[in-house]
């Protein structure tokens, strides 16, 4: 594996995907496939792969992606047009973790990309390999192979891509396309920001019409942020700011508009007996508020504890903030899971079901190839048995006529080994060679003859048998003649002789 890696050519770019399985950290090869890579790379930048399903699944091969429409036939590329394939000698599909450009023919490369569950050597210079997934990540992208799937290639519960990140952009100049969407929600938004103007001159009564519209905007600046009233007013005469009732709090202070229980100054000045009283009077409103709500509480925890764990368990799912749609939402849930659980169980029973049928099977091959094996034998077997039974039936019962058949197989058995004798005479007689072909009474031309067991005395040291031992002694001067020892001392005896002299 790690010859592969050495093969591979180093990656330039980075991306991450976040996905419904985990993170995958997408390694890009932006010099060996440029176009592909470029395309990507802004794809992820303008979030056009956001919230996009895994659309297609093929179990030990592929996982492929990248349409916003889930449908496979959906996506367009950042050049407004197909883009051409770009294949590399040091990139090719032998091993999982790829990431290459989904096509539907030749030099049509959109959007939508693909990874390789395993090696994939037919898809060798059909589609433009330009990415991995590296690290241990590899491992998330390995999960959504674990999906249900139907007999369009389909997963029945798509995994999908929440979102992709930009690590490492080596295209500096790459700039973001506004999309059509985005626009339009600007231009909504200018049209709403602009405030209308309101001209007076186009009304017959235009001057009085803007005199009432100052005062009103006067008085939506003094009573910003409280309740309005129309004796508010006070420029007309037959309107009164003052309440009709007094109010039944103390008379240097009154109630807050913002319905509170609290009371504020009206501007007079206040003793220090009327602050503690205040004071007092509060923190004995709080201390009965807490006693209620203790109270409450005890009340609550008694009561949930005589009722059924099942009810408490449905009071605290309650607890839980409700929002418009939960039920929706909770119920498909629910037919998810006992889906999941029914399927579970099916494929548990498919299993146990081929389990089973796979050990019938294995049984009946083993009764039949004892059976195949009997009867090779027994095609031996059966006719020589038939054979010494017909001749057990024509041998006659004991008594006299057994003896006289006896006596008849004997004389008959002397006969032929006469016969055969003579036939062997003749036949050493007369030259030639032996005839190969024996029949199967040759046996009893040959002559027994037995190995003697008398003790040996001494043996002939001329005649080797098979017993024989050969005793080789390098220091006997015979050998040592045999070997040319003697001739060359005798030689070197005589060199020293002659300088001697």
């Amino acid at each position: 594996m790690s010859n592969i890696y050495i093969q591979e050519p180093p990656t330039t770019g980075k991306v991450l995907m976040k996905t419904s399985v985990g993170d995958l950290d997408l390694e890009l090869w932006t010099k060996e496939a440029p176009k592909a890579c470029r395309n990507f790379i802004q794809l992820c930048m303008e979030g056009y792969y956001n919230n996009t399903i895994f659309h297609r699944l093929v179990k030990g091969f592929i996982v492929q992606g990248g349409d916003p429409t889930g449908t496979g036939e959906g996506g367009e590329s950042i050049y407004g047009h197909p883009f051409k394939d770009e294949f590399h000698t040091r990139l090719r599909f032998c091993r999982r973790g790829l990431l290459a450009m989904a096509n539907a023919g030749k030099d049509d490369n959109s959007s939508q990309f693909f990874f390789t569950f395993s090696a994939t050597p037919e898809l060798q210079n059909k589609h433009t390999i330009f990415g991995k997934v590296a690290g241990e990540t590899i491992y998330n992208m390995l999960k959504l192979e674990d999906a249900l799937v139907d007999s369009n290639e389909r997963p029945q519960y798509p995994q999908k891509v929440v979102k992709t990140e930009v690590l490492i952009n080596p295209f500096t100049d790459i700039i973001p396309r506004v999309s059509s969407t985005e626009e339009s929600s600007k231009e909504r938004k200018k049209k709403s920001d602009k405030s209308g103007v309101k001209n007076f001159k186009l009304l017959s009564f235009g001057e009085e019409a803007e005199e009432d519209e100052e005062e009103s905007v006067v008085l939506s600046k003094k009573l910003s942020g409280k309740g309005k009233s129309a004796h508010d007013n006070s420029t007309d005469p037959k309107l009164s700011s003052l309440p009709a009732v007094e109010s039944s709090g103390p008379p240097s202070k009154k109630k807050k508009e913002d319905r509170s229980s609290d009371w504020e100054s009206d501007g007079e000045p206040q003793t220090e007996e009327d602050r503690a009283r205040s004071k007092k009077e509060s923190a004995e409103m709080k201390k009965r508020i807490l006693d209620k709500l203790k109270e409450k509480k005890s009340q609550s925890s008694s009561s949930v504890k005589k009722l059924e764990p099942k009810y408490s368990e449905t009071s605290e799912h309650s607890d839980d903030e409700y929002y418009l749609g939960k039920d929706h939402r909770d119920e498909r849930k629910r037919k998810a899971d006992e889906i999941r659980r029914e399927i579970k169980e099916f494929k548990r029973g498919i299993h146990s079901e081929k389990k089973a049928k796979e050990e019938d099977d294995r049984k009946q091959k083993e009764q039949l190839s004892k059976k195949v094996e009997r009867s090779k034998i027994l095609e031996d077997y059966l006719p020589d048995q038939q054979k010494y039974k017909d001749a057990k039936a024509k041998l006659p019962k004991k008594g006299t006529d057994r003896d006289k058949f006896a006596l008849e197989l004997l004389n008959k058995f002397k006969t032929k080994l006469h016969s055969k004798k003579l036939e062997s005479q003749t036949r050493e007689g007369s030259p030639g060679e032996p005839d190969d072909d024996l029949t199967d009474d040759s046996w009893m031309m040959h002559t027994l003859h037995c190995e003697e067991k008398n003790p040996v005395l001494a043996k002939d040291a001329s005649t080797k048998a098979d017993d024989w031992f050969e005793i080789y002694d390098p220091r006997n001067p015979i050998n040592k003649r045999r070997r040319g020892e003697s001739s060359s001392s005798k030689s070197d005896n005589r060199r020293e002789r002659s300088h001697r002299r």
